[in-house]
């Protein structure tokens, strides 16, 4: 599963992009449930690079 870091600015980039719809605003960043399939389209869209596997 991917983890969204600190370095999220919060621009929803990666939720526009998941084909799960995995990826939810939770307060001062986004959050990845466990709906989370693996894909990697969340890091590749975002701009801060604050997606990783974790």
């Amino acid at each position: 599963m991917y983890v969204i870091n600190s370095n999220c600015i919060n621009c929803g980039a990666c939720a526009a992009d998941c084909p799960v719809d995995a990826i939810k605003e939770g307060g001062e960043a986004y959050v990845i449930n466990t709906d989370c399939i693996d894909c990697g389209a969340c890091a590749g869209s975002c701009p801060v690079d604050a997606i990783e596997p974790g």
